[in-house]
């Protein structure tokens, strides 16, 4: 590895599950904004929608979602009364009951709902909105906490897609993340759900955890094979211990170094794909049949704050505190603090915290950026084209351009960039030069890989 590639694996910058970037949401869009935004969807257009569930009954960690530890059913429990609450204070501001294409239960962890709770909220969902015989209906689980009724429950409820955080199944990697699930119990969780009718079977991994090393990710990806997932996310482990104070339980001094972090990155790549996934964007694997796998190759994947996605819905609805949702006019997102969001709610109102609107620029460089991320490639003419922007709007960036080329991160042919093998690892730092506001940002961001 040259020194110059080192020292763009280094780099801080953002993940790009959307433009402009979170941190730069701001206060100053609120509930009203929203309700603007949302009476002017195209009322025939189809939306996702995403649920927000903030609690687990077990802490890891390495996470760095904002989650709340729920040992009682209490909290968990009223939260999802408001929930369906929301659901229909926001149905209500839309032109009128509106298709839903793609449905995901994200937290947190969702099963930590008891199942009447979750189907109650997906009663309230039904009466509100039109769910396409087609959609997607995907949640994210735990298999520690997962129990037999919610799986039957899960099956019952018409979900097409499950999600697990597997990340290594190494015992002393698992026991310093504090994520002890041997893979039997993981085994389990997916046979329950498949004979439940769920047909999807979504895994993430980590690599750059605590004691890990080559051997033991490769062992757990030759487990995860065994059981056949149809996607698998391969995540670099952020740590931003300044932002999600559980992480400061992770000793540093175990953590793989930024030479390790890739050769454990290239070693699983190559060994998901040698067992017959494939390669997508950043961090995913599908097998060749699945949707995932299919949208990459049609050229129509898109990035959202799941991540990859087949989703092709111009709008999302987030619901929960801390949901971020996504209109033609500009991201909010819910207030994080659950009190603060739940009294909003049960006055009636759009619980927002914050947002931005999108401007032309924003528009423009969210798609480039996208392009970037999803394909490895982009037509900076045809995103000018597409966009309305001037034909030359990116010759301010020329200069960082011409290093990358140099450093054989990407190569030209007029205005088509592509971002090379080398560059591939790194690509969010390709997407960065179009960044507007990432230059002067003070956000602190992970390592590129």
């Amino acid at each position: 590895m040259t020194d110059t590639l080192k020292s763009y694996m280094r780099r801080n910058v953002p993940r790009y599950t959307s433009y402009p970037t979170a941190p730069h949401f701001s206060k100053d869009v609120g509930a009203k904004d929203y309700a603007a935004w949302l009476r002017a969807l195209p009322p025939k257009d189809p939306v996702s929608l995403y649920l927000h569930v903030p609690f687990c009954r077990e802490l890891c960690w390495y996470c760095g979602c904002n989650m709340k530890l729920a040992k009682k059913d209490a909290p968990v429990a009223q939260y999802a009364q408001t929930l369906n609450r929301e659901i229909a204070v926001l149905a209500a501001h839309l032109p009128e009951p509106m298709e839903i294409s793609h449905l995901h239960w994200g937290g947190g962890t969702p099963t930590a709902l008891v199942p009447d709770d979750l189907e109650r909220a997906m009663d309230a969902v039904r009466a509100n909105f039109y769910v396409t015989p087609d959609a997607e209906l995907a949640i994210e689980s735990d298999p520690r906490t997962l129990t037999d009724e919610m799986i039957a429950r899960i099956g019952q409820l018409g979900f097409t897609r499950a999600s697990f955080g597997v990340q290594e199944f190494n015992p002393k990697v698992q026991k310093a993340i504090n994520r002890i699930q041997p893979p039997e119990m993981v085994r389990w969780a997916v046979d329950g759900l498949r004979g439940a009718g769920v047909a999807g079977i979504n895994f993430d991994l980590i690599y750059g955890l605590p004691h890990q090393t080559v051997d033991t990710l490769l062992e757990t990806i030759r487990l995860c094979v065994e059981m056949l997932p149809d996607r698998i996310a391969l995540f670099g482990y952020a740590h931003v211990p300044w932002m999600a104070k559980k992480q400061r339980l992770i000793d540093e001094a175990a953590l793989p170094g930024v030479e390790a972090r890739l050769a454990q990155s290239q070693a699983a790549a190559a060994a998901l794909v040698a067992a017959g996934y494939v390669a997508i964007g950043l961090d995913h694997f599908a097998l060749p049949s699945d949707a995932m796998a299919k949208a990459a190759q049609a050229g129509t994947l898109r990035r959202n704050f799941q991540g990859y996605t087949t989703d092709r819905a111009e709008t999302m609805l987030g619901v929960g505190s801390t949901s971020i949702g996504r209109t033609p006019s500009g991201y909010i997102q819910n207030l994080s603090e659950t009190g603060a969001w739940a009294r909003a709610v049960e006055a009636g109102e759009l619980p927002v915290g914050k947002g931005v609107p999108f401007t032309k620029d924003d528009t423009l460089r969210g798609h480039v950026i996208e392009r970037i991320m999803c394909a490895g490639e982009v037509d900076l003419d045809e995103a000018a084209l597409r966009t309305g922007a001037a034909r030359d709007w990116y010759r301010a960036h020329e200069g960082a351009l011409a290093i990358l080329q140099a450093d054989g991160l990407i190569t030209r042919r007029g205005a088509r960039i592509t971002v090379t093998q080398k560059g591939a690892p790194v690509v969010r730092v390709v997407a960065a030069v179009f960044d507007a506001y990432f230059v002067a940002t003070t956000a602190r961001h992970a390592v590129a890989v």
